[in-house]
């Protein structure tokens, strides 16, 4: 199950990624070379990144190239969350909304962020924008992942559940099972398999030993066991964010987007995102392309 994409962005990083100046627009597009013979030119991934002086942009890959994608007046919080899920958006050629969570970094509060874009003579704007403390409890949080109407949280040694009621407000926290998610880097909701008491939320992440690892949660039971399946054994540990695409043209498989906390890249394409099987899944680094704004999974 892929998120939203909001329209307005999609189409300023569509330019910003064919490498053209567009005013208002922070573009730094390059080749793909390292991965150009394993990821079809159909894939892309993109993530949220927060500058130090609170500018949010945009990390994409898109059609084997690299790009930087900056609204102007794009800074909704006073500060740079330490997890941060888009909940998703809505837009057209001319305009945009979105809404995300943001976790503080030194209060126990959770944010709601929305934006609202508007192309204004030829230039994406952000004309409104706010950041509203929505809950408590949410000291240290170092990950989020959104899959509706759950909210997953990791902090600690702990992976938490909340369930969102109609004004979004985490409810019904429950502590899942395990006691190491600590060594998890980052997770991500990827869709959610089966229906009624059978359903299952599907995670990724990566892990400090190295792994590049699937969770399956059982939505009715969520304290139970939880079952996972090692993708990768080894190379997913230096990644700080790790974000999953989609692939227009080979619809059953997926982009991998992971970036490092010094600026590094590497992009991923696993044919077969449901086989529960990572020995097809090849691609490599991207380089040192300079994405060192904290980056946040989607």
């Amino acid at each position: 199950m892929r998120k939203p994409i909001v329209a307005g962005a999609t189409a300023l990083l569509a330019v910003a990624a064919a490498g053209l100046a567009v005013t208002g627009v922070v573009v730094n597009a390059r080749p793909a070379d390292a991965a150009l013979g394993d990821v079809p030119a159909d894939c892309s991934a993109s993530t949220t990144a927060y500058r130090a002086d609170l500018q949010r942009l945009t990390y994409r890959y898109s059609a084997q190239k690299t790009s930087i994608g900056a609204y102007a007046n794009d800074n909704p919080t006073s500060f740079v969350p330490t997890a941060h899920q888009n909940l998703g958006g809505a837009g057209d050629d001319t305009v945009f909304r979105s809404t995300d969570y943001a976790a503080h970094p030194s209060q126990d509060h959770l944010y709601k962020v929305s934006r609202e874009g508007k192309l204004v003579d030829g230039t994406w704007h952000i004309v409104n924008s706010s950041s509203s403390h929505i809950s408590n409890g949410f000291a240290s949080t170092r990950i989020l992942a959104y899959a509706h109407p759950y909210l997953y949280r990791v902090t600690g040694s702990s992976l938490y559940r909340y369930t969102l009621n109609a004004d979004g407000v985490p409810t019904a926290k429950v502590k899942l099972s395990g006691t190491a998610w600590n060594t998890v880097n980052t997770l991500v909701y990827e869709r959610t398999e089966g229906t009624g008491t059978a359903a299952v939320d599907v995670l990724i992440g990566t892990k400090a030993n190295g792994e590049l690892k699937e969770w399956r949660i059982k939505r009715a039971t969520p304290t139970s066991s939880i079952a996972s399946t090692v993708l990768k054994q080894v190379g997913w540990a230096k990644f700080t964010s790790l974000s999953t695409g989609y692939c227009s043209a080979h619809t059953g498989g997926r982009v991998l987007l992971g970036i490092t906390a010094t600026g590094a890249a590497s992009v991923h394409f696993d044919a077969n995102a449901k086989d529960r099987d990572g020995s097809d899944i090849k691609g490599g680094s991207l380089g040192e392309l300079g994405w060192t704004a904290k980056a946040y999974g989607q």
